[in-house]
């Protein structure tokens, strides 16, 4: 999670972006509300910076994306989501009633989940895993 001013800037400009105040709101949105979805983070971007287009998010998210500040996940069903944990191969959990997300660790250590029964000579370097279930307050709901 990226916390401070500073941090985002040197992170940006590492991955050879320049610093504009459009990306920082997205990028410090993307921090405070993981697991968002782009329409969710238009207004909290807007609520920070005032006014920014739709399409201005979308293709500061995309950008985000390819240069692997951001991942995108698109759980079935639903709306793509974005968080800024990337790199570590983590999992989701959500609940099929209130569509609540929670990050998993692999369950068996480090990136096990990249190691398949029949790669067909790929190098596999990502594995996307989704537990659905409900979650306690839903599951409470329902009786």
């Amino acid at each position: 999670m990226v916390a401070m001013h500073g941090d985002v800037d040197q992170l940006l400009r590492e991955h050879g972006l320049q610093v504009t105040a459009q990306r920082l709101a997205i990028m410090r949105a993307v921090s405070l509300r993981p697991h968002a979805t782009a329409d969710e983070l238009i207004d909290d971007v807007r609520a920070v910076i005032g006014a920014i287009s739709r399409q201005a998010v979308y293709d500061t998210l995309n950008l985000l994306v390819e240069k692997n500040l951001v991942r995108r996940i698109q759980p079935a069903g639903s709306a793509a989501r974005y968080e800024d944990r990337v790199g570590d191969n983590h999992h989701h959990l959500i609940c099929r009633g209130c569509g609540m997300t929670f990050d998993i660790d692999c369950a068996l250590g480090t990136a096990p989940c990249l190691v398949a029964d029949d790669d067909h000579r790929f190098e596999i370097d990502e594995a996307e895993v989704i537990y659905w279930g409900r979650c306690p307050s839903c599951q409470k709901a329902a009786v």
